[in-house]
């Protein structure tokens, strides 16, 4: 099923699996920040958008990552 995800949702679910380990917030705040670091403008406001529109298919600590990442 992984692979009829969009690529910015995936891959924030990817990332969000390797900080699964820390509290939620603070697994958050490393998603987020790591987003900001690395990933293209474009595909960061595609998944704060995709987040924003209710989207269910986002990891707990990725939807968190994204609420930290709206402007």
């Amino acid at each position: 099923m992984s692979g009829s995800l969009p690529p910015h949702v995936r891959l924030a679910n990817e990332i969000s699996a390797q900080f699964a380990h820390r509290p939620p917030q603070a697994a958050a705040t490393a998603v987020a920040n790591h987003i900001k670091a690395v990933w293209d403008p474009r595909m960061k406001a595609a998944l704060v958008a995709h987040a924003a529109s209710g989207a269910t298919d986002l990891d707990p600590i990725a939807a968190l990552a994204a609420q930290q990442l709206t402007p």
